[in-house]
């Protein structure tokens, strides 16, 4: 049998920057989260008008970064296969 192999479309995996993304949000959420919990006084909670922004912050930010990794879950790049009949395009040297 003499089938043509096609390249194939990969997913972009790691290297999708909603994953990177997600990744430093969820970092910076969970030390606000941890910081909301343990180590805010009741002076500084009272400094923001009885609201523990911290906590609220870091609790937003986990959901965001959730939210990141949904979407690149539920939707992946696809990068498309490109071969050099498609393209038409040679490499070459510079200065050639």
């Amino acid at each position: 049998m003499a089938t043509e192999s096609q390249p194939r479309a990969r997913k972009a995996g790691a290297f999708d920057i909603r994953l990177i993304i997600a990744l430093l949000i969820g970092v910076y959420g969970v030390i606000l989260t941890v910081m909301g919990i343990g180590f805010t006084s009741d002076e500084e909670i009272a400094k923001a008008a009885g609201v523990n922004i911290n906590l609220w912050a870091g609790i937003g930010m986990l959901v965001v970064s959730a939210l990141f990794v949904i979407w690149a879950v539920t939707r992946p790049l696809v990068v498309p296969a490109e071969t050099e009949t498609e393209t038409g395009d040679t490499p070459t040297v510079a200065g050639e």
